[in-house]
């Protein structure tokens, strides 16, 4: 699969976004009653493209101390403030937790929503960010940041499926193995839906 950025950004503004569409591959949605996903909480991620000469993806590794998503490898992002859409959020979230000025940030597009274990419905939000920008962790909520190439990231034979016991359930759900972090979970089967996306 192709990484280059001309081609991403223009399969992707190709891509039809479906509203209200969850991709199901053995994620999060299989754990839910089909009644309770009206009631998720919207929230949204910014998916950082950084534009080097083989493109990275930016990830989060998030504070070991914080009450919920400990330790784990996310995106940047969070749940939608009153008022605020998909891609004003994940902005602001960016901004929050990386400094990373919106100014800076190309939005190429929202893909599709992804419904998590914890009850929220997550937009990722692609965009493309200069290489070498002067990004700074939120002491309070993120550990540390680090780029994976997009390559990597985006190649299925990198996309583990592994099920494991959580709250007395057995879960399905995609782990690609870093040596920064392992990146699993929601984070996980967001990039798994974008390389599909991409191969449509």
């Amino acid at each position: 699969m192709s990484s280059d950025l001309d081609w991403i950004r223009a399969r992707l503004r190709r891509y039809e976004r479906i509203p209200g569409h969850l991709p199901q591959f053995g994620d999060d949605i299989d754990n839910f009653d089909t009644e309770l996903l009206g009631a998720l909480t919207p929230a949204a991620v910014l998916v950082p493209v950084i534009a080097r000469r083989e493109p990275t993806l930016l990830f989060t590794k998030r504070n070991a101390n914080m009450r919920r998503h400990a330790g784990q490898v996310a995106f940047p992002g969070g749940r939608l403030d009153p008022g605020e859409d998909a891609v004003r959020a994940a902005l602001r979230e960016a901004e929050e937790e990386t400094a990373l000025p919106p100014v800076h940030v190309e939005v190429v597009a929202p893909i599709d929503d992804y419904a998590t274990g914890t009850g929220f419905r997550v937009t990722p939000v692609v965009g493309i960010i200069p290489p070498d920008l002067a990004l700074t962790p939120h002491e309070a909520e993120v550990e540390s940041l680090f780029e994976v190439p997009l390559a990597y990231v985006l190649d299925a034979s990198k996309h583990e499926r592994r099920t494991g016991e959580w709250k007395g359930r057995e879960r399905t759900f995609y782990v690609i193995p870093w040596r920064d972090g392992d990146i699993w979970g929601a984070t996980a089967g967001m990039v798994v839906n974008l390389a599909r996306i991409l191969t449509q």
